[in-house]
């Protein structure tokens, strides 16, 4: 008996084999049916899909027989991943010096062996996919090209295999950057809050204090320090709620009605402008993340109330059952959104360009985290809207039982 050989780039090889991640798994379908297919197609008891580890042969998938590996230095397939043909034919083992007192021919039998090597796409041959019968015997050549088509269809499995694996790590690595990036601004945004609120209270104590000193250009300053404050207060309060979206959307639902959630809303919001609010014509009671959902609301009446140059402004709610899920709607009569602004809206850090009531730009926060905490209740939002005649948001988000 001869053994195999082993490859020059072994190291390499065998590093490429483990990021496949197939050694020592369990049976799979997808390379079981090969496997099936593969010995009806050459007539033969055996068929098997195998990867050369350091000292052993593993079987991904064994039809014929009951075992899931051997030792290396006996394999037919050690051989064949280093043949240069593309298919390695072994017609009769018992007259071939290498193999004719092979364990696998004196125990087993295995007189006829086909194999072709599975080259992944950077060169090494990781196994084999390959045929055994126990008389001597010959490939026609359509069988051959079945052989060459089946093992390229398995090597696609592989390489599947390991995108799927990528993708996974992938996947870890951005949830873990995210992570990382949730808890800096968190930290951030939170030690950025009192040092704010004491800008904004020694501006009003220095304009109290030396407003007989100050003059008009003077006392400018501090006002535009003041709103300055603000406007950065309310763009560090906007992160933190949009970084604790997915935390708000998972706390305990509970049952209320949809109207007393509104009026407290209304109440919260404190409106001092010319405004006329119409609630849903039914109060349903509704079953959901109570918390998460007033998010949602105060959002959107806000921005209803700040992005509208009426005299007067109008909203109207409304709320109904829609098979498993509640559909609201927001309408109002404001600024409108332009066409080609729609699509964006929802983007961290995306803004209209459009200047509120008071004469402010937006932080492209707020719809940003609303879109979160919808998500995370499993519904959808959309926007319908028409320059300087209003705009309507519809989301929905799952019943609960």
């Amino acid at each position: 008996m001869k053994a195999p050989g082993i490859p020059a780039n072994e190291q390499e090889r065998l590093e490429a084999v483990r990021q496949y991640n197939l050694l020592d798994t369990l049976p799979e379908q997808d390379f079981d049916t090969i496997t099936n297919l593969t010995a009806s197609i050459c007539d033969t008891p055996i068929s098997l899909v195998t990867l050369l580890d350091s000292d052993r042969n593993f079987l991904k998938s064994h039809y014929g027989v009951p075992f899931n590996e051997s030792p290396r230095d006996i394999s037919f397939c050690g051989h064949a991943i280093l043949s240069t043909d593309d298919i390695f034919i072994v017609e009769d083992a018992r007259k071939d010096d290498r193999f004719h007192d092979n364990p696998l021919v004196a125990e087993h039998n295995a007189i006829f062996y086909a194999g072709v090597p599975l080259i992944n796409a950077d060169g090494y041959p990781l196994g084999t996919l390959c045929v055994f019968d126990t008389v001597p015997r010959k490939l026609t050549e359509k069988q051959k090209e079945s052989l060459l088509a089946l093992a390229r269809q398995t090597m696609n499995l592989f390489e599947l295999r390991k995108q799927n694996i990528d993708l996974k790590e992938l996947q870890e690595e951005l949830k873990f950057r995210n992570n990382e990036l949730k808890n800096f601004a968190g930290v951030v945004s939170h030690d950025m809050k009192m040092p704010l609120a004491n800008m904004i209270v020694t501006a009003d104590i220095l304009k109290k204090k030396y407003s007989s000193e100050l003059d008009e250009q003077a006392a400018e300053y501090i006002s535009y320090l003041k709103d300055s404050s603000f406007t950065l207060s309310e763009y560090i309060e906007g992160l933190l709620q949009h970084y604790e979206s997915e935390r708000t959307a998972s706390k305990q639902y509970e049952k209320f009605d949809i109207q007393q959630l509104l009026e407290e809303i209304v109440e919260l919001l404190n409106i001092n402008l010319d405004c006329e609010i119409h609630f849903p014509e039914e109060n349903i009671e509704i079953v959901c993340n109570r918390v998460a959902l007033e998010q949602i609301f105060l959002n959107l009446i806000g921005n209803s109330l700040k992005y509208n140059d009426k005299d007067k402004i109008e909203i109207v709610i409304d709320c109904k059952r829609k098979d498993n899920l509640y559909e609201f709607t927001i309408q109002d009569n404001g600024m409108g959104i332009p066409e080609d602004k729609i699509n964006d809206i929802f983007n961290l850090f995306s803004t209209v360009g459009n200047l509120d009531r008071h004469g402010k730009k937006g932080n492209g926060i707020g719809l940003s985290t609303v879109k979160r905490i919808i998500n995370n209740l499993g519904g959808t939002i959309e926007v319908d809207s028409t320059v300087g005649q209003g705009t309507t948001f519809t989301f929905t988000i799952l019943q609960q039982s």
